[in-house]
């Protein structure tokens, strides 16, 4: 647990620290270029839809883990939003809640009672 914990970290400074250098580069226009790719039809918007469905997967987990509750929905919609940022921070919260039982991780507290 204290290496997944350890790549989290590692993850998130890195999501982090290039997600600063593109913003001060390129600012904020993420979605004009994510969703302009998407409908150029090519290999980068090809590899958008990709991610997209992936973070649509990871949205649903994490309003799944929290049965679909106001807070859970409030979390998925951060996970879709905030991507690998948001679910490497989550993971590691969740991780140290469960006391490092990964069964808790991945089904949350009440699915492992």
């Amino acid at each position: 647990m204290n290496a997944f914990r350890a790549l989290l970290v590692v993850l998130w400074l890195i999501i982090a620290g290039y997600t600063a250098i593109v913003i001060s580069n390129h600012g904020l226009g993420l979605l004009q270029v994510f969703f302009g790719d998407m409908a150029a039809m090519g290999w980068p918007g090809q590899f958008n839809l990709d991610f997209m469905s992936l973070l649509t997967l990871s949205g649903l987990w994490v309003a799944w883990r929290h049965r679909f509750s106001g807070p859970g929905l409030a979390l998925g919609a951060l996970a879709f939003v905030g991507g690998g940022l948001f679910l490497a921070a989550y993971l590691l919260v969740v991780s140290f809640q469960a006391g490092g039982d990964i069964n808790e991780v991945l089904l949350g507290k009440s699915r492992t009672s």
